[in-house]
């Protein structure tokens, strides 16, 4: 170790690996700060959303901004503290570490297709200034997007194959701890400041975020806590009910690096542990007996199988990177698609006439977050009941959600729609109405999301237009005044819908 520190730094470029647990690229960087006797400059890349497509939509800066808020108050404590830029991170990026003659650069390897290209623009600029490029294999998944192949090297399209393929390499390695402290930031730092971009990180609808959210990797620890000790037992039961505080709502967490896939992996493994029981158990198919499989068993290997479910989604993104925009199955490019803007308005807003639909555009509009089962239903009632293109809702979740990821949006949306892969058989058509009255027996998520609806009788809830009139009159409640007539008949829909699917199938 060198005995003096310089001003000239290790520059840690910090994408969506925003914690200080289990992140190989931070340490790396510490390392070589500490054998150059250098200081360490970690910098964000604030994107401009003119850039490109799949810069963060309204909702996600609102997240990222007080993320990085959250790690800067974490490097501070640590002696450190955070740059942020605006521009094209691999051209701001490569220009901090000319005007700093930083002899390296560490980050973290892209996981979509646009991080990927600029990891190569990063590569070639500090290439071209004789500047070292240390790039670090991602940590926040349990394995490489591709390193789980077929036997002849393709990528998979089923998931189970998948996911019993990735169960059969091992578990995932030990997280990494954080680093107990940090070599200093060059004085003063260089950069705009967090203050900056406050305004772009206030869409007009997040005013409630805050009371449901709390984002950082301290939250994120306290949140994945309290899912271990309460939810998890249930999960594999509960995870379905949007009425239910059964699921563990890491999914932001997740997306912005401030907990990692294998940080879960052994906190549920742990968790296991504790009560005596063992993971291999957990994570064999779930075709059990419950008498032979205890609840927290079979929870925990649900719980690892969604993990599962974003690892495969980001093995799809990696080997077919055109899939956020265009069907993986191209006979899918010709689906008679409706266009009808008013109909788009209404999904958005909440405003079908089929409650439980409603209940979760709603659940997204004041949260920035929905629940799975609810994503199926909204996602079904768009491309099926209204025959309009998933892109459409691919683009709105992406503004709308806090844990907005490109390969699980991508995955969610081609699998609703039946032209991705592991795709819903096209003729799955959900009925909003029997999905809300199995999922949300008791109607809870729809009186707490659709409020004009609290006081009609459970009976008719889920479907208020077939309620007699005097039960109407009695909640309060005048169709399409108070809320609205459904906006689709749902038989009549599913058969169009039906009808066009054949079509493309016999294409």
């Amino acid at each position: 170790m060198a005995d003096e520190v310089t001003t000239t730094p290790i520059v840690l470029w910090l994408r969506r690996d925003l914690r200080l647990g289990d992140n190989p690229a931070m340490l790396a960087a510490v390392r070589q700060a500490r054998e150059r006797g250098a200081t360490l400059l970690p910098v964000h890349v604030w994107e401009p959303r003119s850039r490109r497509a799949w810069a963060p939509g309204g909702a996600a800066r609102w997240w990222l901004w007080r993320s990085l808020a959250s790690l800067d108050d974490d490097l501070r404590r640590l002696g450190s503290r955070l740059l942020v830029e605006r521009g094209d991170p691999a051209e701001v990026v490569a220009a901090l570490a000319r005007q700093a003659a930083a002899p390296a650069v560490v980050w973290s390897a892209g996981l979509d297709p646009d991080e990927t290209v600029d990891d190569g623009a990063l590569r070639s600029a500090l290439a071209a200034a004789d500047i070292e490029a240390v790039v670090i294999p991602q940590a926040n998944l349990l394995a490489a997007p591709l390193a789980t192949r077929t036997r002849d090297g393709r990528p998979y399209s089923v998931f189970t194959p998948f996911w019993r393929a990735r169960l059969a390499a091992g578990a995932p390695d030990e997280p990494l701890p954080a680093p107990a402290a940090l070599p200093p930031a060059p004085d003063p730092p260089p950069g705009l400041g967090l203050a900056a971009f406050e305004a772009e990180a206030a869409p007009p609808w997040s005013a409630g975020f805050g009371e449901v959210w709390r984002p950082g990797e301290r939250g994120a620890h306290v949140l994945l806590e309290s899912f271990l000790s309460g939810p998890l037992a249930h999960y594999a039961t509960d995870r379905d009910r949007p009425d239910l505080d059964g699921s563990s709502q890491l999914s932001p967490h997740l997306h912005w690096g401030e907990l990692t896939a294998r940080q879960v992996w052994h906190a549920v493994e742990g968790t296991l542990s504790e009560a005596g029981l063992d993971l291999e158990a957990a994570i064999r198919p779930p075709n059990w007996d419950e008498e032979q499989a205890p609840g927290l068993r079979r929870s925990s290997g649900a719980v690892l199988r969604q993990l599962g479910w974003r690892e495969f989604a980001h093995h799809l993104l990696a080997a077919f990177p055109h899939t956020p925009a265009e069907p993986l199955h191209e006979r899918f490019a010709a689906f008679p698609w409706r266009d009808d803007p008013a109909a788009l308005e209404a999904w958005r807003r909440g405003r079908t006439g089929f409650p439980v639909v409603d209940a979760a555009m709603r659940q997204l509009w004041t949260s920035g977050w929905m629940h799975n089962r609810a994503r199926l239903l909204a996602g079904s009632f768009l491309v099926k009941d209204l025959l309009l293109p998933w892109q459409e809702g691919a683009a709105w979740f992406w503004d709308t959600l806090v844990d907005a990821d490109l390969a699980n949006n991508t995955l969610g949306w081609q699998w609703v729609a039946g032209c991705g892969a592991d795709a819903a058989p096209y003729f799955r058509v959900f009925n909003p109405v029997t999905q809300g009255r199995r999922f949300d027996p008791d109607g809870a998520y729809v009186r707490r999301w659709v409020p004009e609806l609290a006081g009609l009788d459970t009976r008719h809830l889920h479907a208020p237009w077939l309620a007699p009139a005097e039960a109407l009159a009695d909640a309060g409640v005048t169709l399409g005044e108070t809320y609205p007539e459904p906006i689709v008949e749902h038989g009549e829909a599913r058969l169009r819908a039906l009808a066009a699917y054949e079509a493309v199938r016999t294409r």
